[in-house]
């Protein structure tokens, strides 16, 4: 069991909190330039398609050049030339930083940098591989560093900048069979907090979203029994949705947010409180 389940969308009523979202706050973020790391599908692929909803020029990056390309023609379906995708493995530092140069030639200086690409590879430390620990820190935590190296220069000459990077609870409270995620979004809020004061002098704020327990298709299919064991963990006695995450996000990219920085959101229903 662990709780990095956000990768599909709610199927019980998210699509209808998401459009009152963007709904009441169509154009927050227009002509600025946002990109969105593990934008391919899931969470990734909804946040993009919020901030392009609201006016933003979007990069879609994922590792998967099929998915980025189908998240990002999906968004520009709906709102035309608002989006663009980009196929690069965020742990590939070279790489990064050659992507880096590409969208601000095509897109310009960047506003919004969302660092949601993770992966999991669980198991219990007895049993656990170097390359299952070392793809998880590469990705989750070396991938953040990566991105914020492309970005930073530019990001410090934008407009109301902002890095956002999605950790999770785990990476407060630890899990059994998932060290070397834990280490890696715990990592990422010490990151976090690091960028925060280095960068604070430029205006540029960074923060962190921990999410909980999230609605997914992985969650359908839990039985009664587990889903109960979960819920009695959680104050609220029901699960979050990607639309909390994305509206969350939302909220640390606008102007709204410009006196918060070096702060971690946990979104878990009071789990962690």
């Amino acid at each position: 069991m662990h709780i990095n389940l956000r990768n599909a969308a709610d199927k019980s009523g998210q699509g209808r909190a998401h459009q009152v979202m963007v709904s009441t706050v169509m154009g927050t973020f227009s002509g600025k330039v946002v990109v969105v790391t593990g934008a391919g599908r899931g969470i990734g692929a909804e946040m993009a398609r919020s901030f392009a909803a609201q006016g933003a020029k979007v990069a879609v990056i994922s590792r998967s050049e099929s998915s980025c390309g189908a998240a990002a023609d999906q968004i520009n379906a709906e709102f035309p030339d608002s989006a663009k995708a980009y196929a690069v493995d965020v742990a590939d530092y070279a790489a990064v930083q050659d992507l880096g140069k590409q969208v601000i030639a095509d897109l310009g200086a960047v506003n919004v940098l969302v660092n949601n690409a993770g992966i999991t590879r669980d198991g219990l430390l007895m049993r656990m591989k170097d390359e299952d620990w070392s793809d998880v820190l590469d990705t989750n935590l070396k991938g953040a560093f990566n991105t914020v190296k492309a970005f930073m220069r530019s990001m410090m000459k934008a407009e109301d900048p902002r890095i956002i990077n999605i950790s999770s609870v785990i990476g407060l409270i630890g899990n059994a069979g998932q060290s070397n995620y834990a280490a890696s979004k715990a990592g990422l809020i010490g990151f976090t907090k690091s960028v925060a004061r280095e960068l604070a002098g430029r205006a540029v704020t960074c923060n962190a979203i921990a999410p909980g327990f999230i609605t997914t298709d992985m969650t359908d299919e839990l039985n009664e029994e587990t889903k109960n064991a979960i819920l009695e963990k959680i104050p609220l006695k029901t699960f979050g949705t990607t639309a909390d995450i994305t509206a969350l996000t939302l909220f640390l990219a606008g102007k709204e947010s410009r006196y918060i920085t070096g702060q971690v959101i946990a979104s878990d229903g009071g789990m962690t409180m």
